[in-house]
């Protein structure tokens, strides 16, 4: 990319994604100790690993408001404050109550963190490298789910306090997001649209784009007359009919998908094909790794093939893959399993993982961005809090071969949306596409 500025902002707010992956993977190392050290009943159990999940569910749908009043970027310090409070409270937890105040504020921040940092990514990357802008953020997500995976493995043998310190080391990340926050700009449609600071905003998208700023400005200052003078926009009136239903349905399939039940409870899912401890942590740092690889080839895809076809190769390859793990439960024959799980997560990374922080990013009028944005983060973690605490009941009760079939049959209902319904976003402008999807 040209710009370097550019680029350089959007690896600094991405790190809110670095964060958001550790913080999700990371209990996948702990999760077992602290069942053991506080005696926790199955209920208890799912209840400890989709806390964070329950604070995101919250952070996801109240993270539009600091971001339209606030600011994109103080919202994101803000966040930076919520994990970095997180980690050292949750690493320093001297009972299962206050282990769980502060895994739950760290799922404020991972909800709030996908509500913000791709909207803001998305409102000053140049159209036509914004899919692979936005897609940093899902890049470091699961680049820290990778360093999640492999912390953990290395932690293992520390004691009895290991736990502690595998959720206490995301102290130090966090850290280094708080300082490097405080110098990023503002997003230039956020000023225009919120605050009317037009020359601020000019002076930014100079920075971004000199051939295109006073375009991009006049597009910015067009919508905003255009709305100024009407009612507040409420998101779910008719007008946006279209981006809700579309947002709403991504993020469902997203999480129906099963990926949020094998990255918390990979070494789990291991351990039940007949896999060793060691063993098991060892495959699920090779889960995280498939799924940095992939989603890297993915963003720089994205751009050139589209969202949809990403949407569709990832659909065909989940269904069979989850297919075929749902037999090996069935049959009891777990001999590929690791290697299904691992193309799985392949599938999954150059296709969903990759594609669902862009596609809802752009769908969304600037008017109503910050409440689509949250309306899609709420509904991705509502579903993936539903899926962490019912995983470890369900395939008690009704074994892994049901389990992993329901999540094959979920896809294939996806596979059909992204063939009839799915539109393509690639290389438009955020006014442009909000026009169309507006009209649509």
């Amino acid at each position: 990319m040209k710009n370097s500025k550019v680029l350089v902002w959007s690896i600094v707010v991405a790190l809110g994604g670095f964060l958001f992956g550790f913080d999700t993977a990371v209990i996948s190392g702990a999760e077992k100790a602290i069942q053991h050290l506080w005696d926790l009943s199955a209920v208890e159990h799912g209840f400890t690993v989709s806390i964070a999940l329950i604070g995101t569910v919250l952070g996801a749908m109240l993270g539009g408001i600091p971001a339209d009043r606030l600011g994109r970027k103080t919202t994101l310090f803000w966040i930076a404050v919520l994990y970095l409070v997180s980690s050292l409270g949750s690493a320093l937890a001297t009972d299962w109550y206050v282990f769980i105040f502060f895994r739950f504020l760290g799922g404020l921040g991972v909800g709030a963190s996908s509500v913000a940092a791709p909207m803001y990514i998305s409102e000053i990357s140049p159209a036509k490298s914004r899919g692979k802008m936005v897609g940093l953020f899902q890049f470091n997500v699961v680049f820290g789910i990778l360093i999640a995976y492999f912390s953990n493995y290395f932690m293992q043998d520390m004691g009895d306090n290991a736990w502690r310190w595998m959720l206490g080391v995301q102290a130090l990340p966090s850290l280094i997001f708080l300082l490097a926050i405080l110098y990023v700009p503002e997003s230039p449609r956020w000023l225009i649209m919120k605050k009317g600071d037009v020359q601020q905003a000019r002076e930014i998208l100079n920075i971004i784009d000199p051939e295109t700023s006073e375009e991009t400005l006049l597009a910015i200052r067009n919508a905003n007359e255009e709305t100024k003078d009407k009612p507040s926009a409420r998101l779910f009136s008719a007008k946006y009919k279209t981006p809700v239903m579309l947002a709403i349905l991504f993020a469902v399939f997203n999480q129906v998908s099963g990926i949020n039940a094998i990255i918390y409870y990979s070494p789990r899912i291991f351990e039940m094909t007949g896999l060793g401890a060691k063993a098991a942590f060892l495959s699920s740092a090779g889960i995280g790794f498939v799924n940095f690889a992939f989603t890297l080839l993915a963003i720089n895809f994205i751009d050139r093939f589209g969202r949809r076809t990403l949407m569709a190769i990832g659909s065909v390859g989940v269904i069979i893959t989850l297919g075929l793990v749902a037999r090996a439960f069935f049959i009891q024959d777990f001999t590929g399993v690791p290697v299904f799980l691992f193309v799985y997560i392949a599938f999954f990374a150059f296709s969903q993982g990759a594609v669902i922080w862009v596609f809802i990013s752009e769908i969304f009028p600037n008017e109503v961005r910050a409440n689509g944005q949250a309306l899609g983060s709420f509904t991705h973690w509502f579903m993936a809090a539903i899926i962490a605490f019912s995983f470890p009941i369900i395939s008690e009760y009704l074994g892994g071969g049901v389990t992993f079939s329901f999540f094959a049959v979920m896809m294939i209902l996806q596979l059909i949306f992204v063939w009839r319904i799915m539109p393509e976003t690639k290389g438009t402008s955020l006014e442009r596409t909000d026009k169309t999807m507006i009209l649509h």
